[in-house]
Formats: C-alpha cells, sequence, structure tokens
C-alpha cells in the first residue's frame, strides 16, 4: 500500500512474510546446495554405455560392487560405440560413457581412465605360435580374424591402423559381442586383434594365448564422458567416481599402463 513514507506490505503480506521468506530458503538451498548422496539409502537408475571389450573387465566388479554399497541403486549397461554413445549422452539417453573416442563436443567432458594396447589372441595349440620366435606381423596377417563390433561392420580400430601403414587383413568372421569369442577361437584357426583388458580376462578363463602385435601403435586411449550439466550433480560425481575405482582395481590392466 502507499503511504507517505513509501510502499507498505498490507496484513496479509505481514502474514505471510515468514512462509514466504523459509520457501525462498529451501528453494536457493535445493538449487546452490543439492541433496548429499547416500548411496547406502539411495534410490536410483543409472545408464551406462561402453563398448562390450569392457564389460566384462570393469563393469562386472562394478556390478558386485554396486550391489554391496548400493543395493537400492540400479545400473543399466548399454553397448555403445564413439559416436553412437556420445549422440544419446547429448539426448539424455545415458549418463556417461566408457571408452574410446578421438574427438568429443565441447559440452562433452572427458576424463582419461586408462590406455589399453593391441594383442593378438588364439588359442594355446594355434600353428601361429610354433617354433621359438615370436610371430611377425605377416605371420599375424596370414590368418583370418575375427572381429568383434557392436555394430556389424566388418572393421575395428585396428583396421585403421592398418591402413596408416598400407596393410590389410582378411576378415573371416564378425560378431557383435564376446560371449560366443573363446569358443569360435577354440575351435578354428581364427585370430582376434583385441585389447589387452579383454584378451587378458579371456586368458584367465579359457586355452587362449596372449602374443604381443609387433607394429608401431600408440596406446588405446579409453576415456570416461559425461554431458557437462552434471559436472556438479552429487549422484553423477559418486558414480564416476565408483567407475574410476573400478578400472583402478582390475587386474587385468597391464602393469606397465
Amino acid at each position: 500500500m502507499r503511504t507517505p513514507e513509501g510502499l507498505s506490505p498490507t496484513p496479509r503480506a505481514v502474514a505471510l512474510a515468514g512462509t514466504v521468506a523459509r520457501l525462498l530458503h529451501e528453494t536457493e538451498e535445493s538449487i546452490i546446495k543439492p541433496d548429499a548422496f547416500d548411496p547406502h539409502t539411495a534410490e536410483a537408475h543409472f545408464v551406462v554405455g561402453a563398448p562390450d571389450r569392457i564389460s566384462l573387465p570393469v563393469f562386472l566388479p562394478l556390478m558386485r560392487r554396486l550391489g554391496q554399497i548400493a543395493p537400492k541403486v540400479g545400473l543399466q549397461l548399454r553397448t555403445t560405440d564413439r559416436d553412437y554413445a556420445i549422440r544419446l549422452i547429448e539426448g539424455g539417453d545415458i549418463a556417461l560413457a566408457l571408452g574410446w573416442f578421438e574427438q568429443t563436443p565441447p559440452h562433452i567432458e572427458r576424463l582419461l581412465a586408462f590406455e589399453d594396447v593391441f594383442v593378438c589372441l588364439c588359442r594355446s595349440d594355434h600353428p601361429l605360435l610354433a617354433g621359438s620366435k615370436m610371430p611377425t606381423l605377416t605371420d599375424i596377417l596370414e590368418y583370418g580374424h575375427l572381429v568383434v563390433s557392436s555394430t556389424g561392420d566388418q572393421r575395428a580400430v585396428f583396421d585403421t591402423v592398418l591402413e596408416r601403414h598400407g596393410l590389410t587383413r582378411t576378415i573371416a568372421a564378425t560378431v557383435m559381442n564376446f560371449t560366443i569369442v573363446p569358443e569360435l577361437l577354440l575351435g578354428s584357426d581364427l585370430i582376434g586383434v583385441f585389447t589387452h583388458l579383454t584378451a587378458d580376462y579371456l586368458t584367465q578363463r579359457y586355452p587362449l594365448t596372449i602374443a604381443p602385435v609387433p607394429l608401431e601403435v600408440a596406446p588405446v586411449a579409453n576415456h570416461l564422458i559425461w554431458h557437462r550439466r552434471f559436472n556438479e550433480d552429487p549422484a553423477h560425481k559418486w558414480l564416476r567416481e565408483e567407475l574410476r575405482l573400478a578400472w583402478k582395481g582390475s587386474k587385468f590392466l597391464p602393469s606397465q599402463l
């Protein structure tokens, strides 16, 4: 109301002042200081993207740990390649992704997770391993290769590396995940060129053998990526830290990396 001294609140405004002040304070607290995330009691669901090669050595132990410390937190893993993962993050379909990404948009944050190298994987009595010498690149390229591609493409990162050296390989079989890879390698002369993380996991469980790939190749850098808008989100930060602990604790990562 207008008064000789200026504007004055009405009796109704005075009565509401305390309530309005409390609502404004609680709103400010919610926006500026989001609630802390307690994994022991929180009910949440996260969708994470990653290539199949990372699922067993990284996400299997992660899911086991979450089952112990965060019983009401659900984790859904979607198999994604590089471009697909970025599109899903931008669309809000997944919370974050782990894998190899050459380039990411400015609004996508990225954290170097770990580096890995290419190795050759085959059955322990494979003719490639006959003799006392380590197989040469020519030896490796003489055999049919097994490729794992989540999109079904008959190409992988290793084919891009070979092209840079003017080389190609014979791709004899392509599958979309690693489920039947051990059986295919054990029952044939097929060989696979995979990252050490994946290959070492398989050799722990099947009579398969790793041989180095004699080619100058930079290590494969795997990054964790997410949308910038989740930088300070407590639940998101907690999940990123749990993922970091999962790959740091993986016994399948090469010790020299």
